[in-house]
C-alpha cells in the first residue's frame, strides 16, 4: 500500500501547519514523523487518517496500483494516539471483543494472548476507567498493533509509559510487524523511532 502526498498543506484559520509536501510513504517500510511539539506531525498524521482534510494539495491511497477512497481508508487503518479515546465503561476484556468485532486480529493473536501480551490476566474484567494512565496507553499499543491493518500509525507512542514501558512498547512494534505493513511514527524523542527506516521532518514544509 502506499500514500502519495502531492503539495499538500494543512492550515488552521491563516496558519500554515505545513505547506508543499511531496512524499510517498510505501509499505514494508517504517517512517517517523519528526519535530518538536506543536509543530504538526498529529495533524499530518489525522490527515493521513483520513480525520482531517486537506487544505490544498492531492493525497491518493493506492493498494496494488488500484485507488482507495478517502472514506474507506478507516478499514486499512489502526491508530494509537493521545488523541483516540478508550471507552473507559468497558472492562479489558469488553473492549477487545467490541474493538475486534471492526478489525481482524493479527495473525497469531487473539483476545487471550494479547491480555497475556499486556501482563493484565487479573485487570482482564475491571473497568478501563480504573486503569492508570501507562496501563491505558498499553492498551491502546496493543490493540492497535495486534489488529490487521495495512497502515499502523503509532503518535507518541511512550506517552505514560515508565522506562519497563517503552521497553515493552519496543518488543511489542517488533514482535506485530510484518513484511507488508506500513508503519508511520509521530515523534520527537529517538527511542520511539530509531528502529524506522526513514525520518520525515515536519519542519522542512513550513
Amino acid at each position: 500500500m502506499k500514500i502519495t502526498l502531492q503539495n499538500l498543506g494543512r492550515r488552521f484559520n491563516q496558519e500554515w501547519i505545513f505547506r508543499g509536501i511531496d512524499y510517498t510513504f510505501s509499505s514494508s517500510q517504517s517512517y517517523a514523523i519528526l519535530g518538536p511539539n506543536g509543530s504538526g506531525k498529529s495533524t499530518l498524521i489525522k490527515v493521513l487518517t483520513g480525520q482531517l482534510t486537506p487544505s490544498e494539495g492531492k493525497l491518493e491511497y493506492t493498494v496494488e496500483s488500484s485507488s482507495i477512497e478517502v472514506d474507506t481508508v478507516y478499514s486499512y487503518v489502526s491508530i494509537a494516539a493521545p488523541y483516540i479515546e478508550l471507552i473507559e465503561e468497558f472492562t479489558l476484556n469488553e473492549l477487545l471483543d467490541f474493538h475486534f468485532k471492526f478489525k481482524n486480529y493479527l495473525s497469531g493473536y487473539d483476545a487471550k494472548s494479547i491480555v497475556n501480551l499486556l501482563g493484565m490476566e487479573k485487570s482482564a474484567n475491571k473497568g478501563l476507567k480504573f486503569f492508570s494512565s501507562g496501563m491505558k496507553q498499553r492498551v491502546k499499543l496493543a490493540i492497535a498493533c495486534c489488529s490487521d491493518s495495512k497502515i499502523l500509525f503509532l503518535d507518541e507512542p511512550t506517552s505514560n509509559l515508565d522506562t519497563s514501558g517503552e521497553d515493552w512498547y519496543l518488543n511489542l512494534v517488533k514482535a506485530t510487524s510484518s513484511t507488508d505493513r506500513l508503519l508511520i511514527i509521530g515523534s520527537n524523542q529517538e527511542k520511539e523511532y530509531s528502529f524506522c527506516d526513514e525520518k520525515f521532518s515536519i519542519t522542512s514544509y513550513k
